[in-house]
């Protein structure tokens, strides 16, 4: 049996969400699974949806790091003309389709400013005399509101309406509850994955190991720093090229990866004559295996970056972003800084000296030995096959 899944995917400013997103849909490609994607959001160079139909809507994004207001491909507030538009295409979309499975990134949990096109989509899919199965694709740490009956009126809301709400984590690292305590009352309709993470490609066995410093693969030695999409990593990438002289790393490279999502005025101030030693890239496919070979990853704290950065085993340095009123990646870097595995810098705080001493620190570290699954993207996809089939024999 070929499951029908419609997966619905909004990115905003970072490119965590569509990331993770693309990993999922890759695998439930591989499991058998007629996927189509639907994408809100402008096109990322280096992320693609293979196997997968995707239906590209108008894309949106956020103005700033507050979401308040959403601003159409040309930069301009968005009006009720291009809600109705979305909306019916939406439900267009899906009426062609027909899924077994609709899955829904986020929403209710974000997204809300979309409850424009997703509560007529909701509506018309359990209207359905074979209405297919509901699910929710969560993150591993919400941003709860400091409202708790707010907070209960999601979960109340996704009790109703979902049929499972699958958290991309593992609670042995960070249970769902320590950043939104109502989840418990979804009972066993909530369930965990696993993590979802790009496996890194391993190192060639028969690759020399004996390279001089500074020679050999790409990455190797070095110092890395990505700032994930790039929207917010300003701060960080400019304290980066000030610090390599004032650390002890300072006889290595350090390999500056922008993101996509950087402005071009702002990859053009820093790529033009960074200093000595220093490499500024926009994007590098190979992450991962460039994580695997570094001798200090400095970063963000994004869920994809952490699950690379953890992979890699590599020691680290995270600079959570804590804009407006996220919370999500402070929480992560500082769960990882009381197991030992990285070093948690307050990016308020961030200065050339502090980022530098903070690479050094981050070489003595001694993490303690923590499991983690990190399958989430396969169990996601048995999760996701066990859907469809409840939902052909309803």
């Amino acid at each position: 049996m070929h499951g029908r899944v419609m997966f619905y995917v909004q990115h905003l400013l970072g490119i965590g969400h569509l990331k993770r997103a693309s990993l999922i849909a890759r695998a439930m490609v591989d499991a058998g699974l007629d996927v189509a994607v639907v994408l809100g959001g402008a096109e990322v160079p280096g992320i693609d949806f293979e196997g997968c139909a995707r239906i590209l809507l108008p894309p949106a994004r956020a103005a700033d790091e507050t979401f308040a207001v959403l601003l159409d491909e040309a930069g301009r507030p968005v009006d009720d003309a291009w809600r109705d538009h979305r909306a019916a295409r939406l439900l267009f979309e899906f009426d062609a389709l027909r899924p077994h499975l609709l899955m829904l990134e986020l929403f209710p949990f974000g997204r809300r400013m979309f409850g424009f096109e997703l509560l007529p989509l909701l509506t018309t899919a359990r209207s359905l005399s074979r209405p297919p199965k509901l699910a929710c694709s969560l993150r591993d740490i919400l941003v709860a509101k400091p409202d708790a009956e707010r907070n209960r009126q999601r979960v109340t809301f996704a009790k109703a309406w979902f049929d499972r709400v699958l958290v991309h984590g593992d609670p042995r690292l960070i249970p769902i509850e320590a950043s939104y305590p109502e989840m418990g009352e979804l009972g066993d309709k909530l369930v965990y994955t696993g993590y979802v993470a790009q496996n890194a490609v391993p190192e060639d066995a028969d690759e020399p190991t004996d390279y001089p410093l500074g020679e050999g693969p790409i990455g190797r030695g070095e110092v890395i720093v990505s700032a994930g999409g790039g929207a917010v990593g300003l701060p960080l990438l400019r304290a980066a090229l000030e610090a390599r002289a004032l650390s002890p790393l300072a006889d290595r490279t350090w390999r500056l990866i922008t993101g996509p999502n950087l402005p071009d005025a702002d990859f053009a101030a820093l790529a033009w004559q960074p200093p000595p030693g220093c490499i500024v890239e926009r994007w590098r496919p190979d992450l991962p295996m460039l994580l695997r070979r570094c001798a200090v990853s400095i970063s963000q704290a994004g869920y994809n970056t952490v699950m690379d950065v953890l992979q890699a085993g590599t020691p680290a340095v995270l600079v959570p972003f804590a804009g407006g009123s996220e919370t999500e990646q402070t929480r992560r870097a500082r769960v990882l800084a009381e197991r030992g595995r990285a070093v948690c810098l307050d990016a308020r705080e961030l200065s050339a000296k502090i980022l530098a001493d903070a690479a050094g620190q981050a070489l003595t570290l001694a993490p303690q030995s923590v499991e983690i699954d990190c399958n989430g993207a396969a169990m996601t996809a048995r999760l996701a096959g066990d859907l469809c089939r409840g939902a052909c024999e309803t």
